[in-house]
């Protein structure tokens, strides 16, 4: 069997379903376990899956939802990769003056080194990237360049372009709306004992 590593660019995807007036964020309760298996050939099995995002700490009510979002994912064989935010010193166009935003950082990188990781310590045949994100450009190459023998495939979010990323891989795949429909977790995701319940403001 072709083994198959995930790596999943949480803020793109996320972004991607609740962009379009949130035309996707139905689909937010989101079981990336079974996305990822809409995603695989019946020859090919799933060793890992790697979900790389990061918590909003001043909006401490969004953080909850993520963080119940994450303990979801764990209890369905996917491992979180946390980054961080960065506040940034911005100035408005409009007006000169000068604003606090926060901007995720990490996560690029986190996504760089695990891939390169996970390739020198074979575990995987094939790597798939969920992201259209192009700064993942270098690392893509990097992989490719070095481990010849793998293949590193690209999923680009629902209704992304992400031009020059595909290009850079050795395939890609466009995230469709009945990928979402089908991955979807029950509103209480339960395992072993333990008991998720979907956030009310996803409902």
């Amino acid at each position: 069997m072709e083994r198959v590593v995930f790596f999943i660019d949480g803020f793109n995807l996320y972004h991607a379903i609740v962009g379009n007036n949130h035309k996707y964020a139905a689909y937010r309760w989101l079981n990336l376990e079974k996305l990822c298996r809409n995603f695989i050939r019946k020859d090919q099995c799933i060793k890992k899956i790697f979900y790389f995002s990061a918590f909003a700490s001043w909006m401490p009510e969004k953080m909850k939802r993520h963080q119940i979002y994450v303990r979801a994912l764990e209890l369905n064989n996917v491992k979180f990769v946390p980054g961080k935010f960065k506040t940034k010193d911005k100035i408005c166009l409009k007006c000169r003056k000068t604003f606090q935003t926060h901007e995720e950082k990490q996560t690029d990188v986190n996504i760089a080194i695990k891939l390169f990781q996970e390739a020198s310590n074979d575990t995987f045949d094939t790597a798939i990237v969920i992201s259209g994100d192009s700064d993942l450009i270098p690392s893509v190459e990097a992989v490719r360049e070095t481990f010849p023998a793998k293949k590193v495939g690209i999923i680009i979010p629902i209704e992304r372009k992400a031009e020059e990323l595909k290009h850079a891989a050795d395939f890609y795949i466009k995230m469709k709306e009945i990928h979402l429909k089908t991955a979807q977790f029950p509103d209480v995701v339960e395992k072993d004992g333990v008991k998720i319940f979907k956030p009310d403001e996803w409902k």
